[in-house]
């Protein structure tokens, strides 16, 4: 079967487009510049983390938990009651994110509730708690 022109036009063609696509896949070297240390001191430099000092994060205490079907959820109105899962004597839980950090007292303080903090857990007692609870 002999080629006819077209065929070799295109053949042509790939190999120009292959020859293209290699020629923009070359490497070249790039110079930068070196960067001017700041008065202060940066963070990857052993600097100060005091802007973190200033930032609010939000903490989340958990008094307890309860599981029930979705029927009855969409039941629920003004003056109905969720049952929990902790006895009133247990600590509630404090979260940041999704991790446990410490456990604490509900109490009252101006007529607001809040938390009387009573054990702030280490990282490896907060990490068992995390996959406990995943479990």
């Amino acid at each position: 079967m002999a080629e006819t022109a077209q065929d070799v036009k295109e053949k042509q063609d790939q190999q120009e487009n292959t020859e293209q696509a290699d020629s923009k896949k070359q490497a070249q070297s790039v110079e930068f510049a070196e960067a001017a240390e700041s008065a202060e001191g940066g963070a990857g430099s052993g600097g100060s983390l005091d802007i973190l000092l200033d930032m609010n994060t939000l903490v989340t205490v958990a008094v307890g938990q309860t599981e029930i079907p979705v029927r009855r959820l969409l039941q629920l109105g003004p003056g109905s009651v969720l049952k929990l899962d902790k006895p009133i004597d247990e600590p509630a839980d404090l979260y940041l994110k999704d991790t446990k950090f410490a456990t604490g007292s509900i109490v009252v303080v101006d007529g607001q509730f809040a938390i009387r903090i009573k054990q702030i857990l280490g990282a490896g007692v907060a990490a068992e708690a995390a996959q406990a609870a995943q479990a």
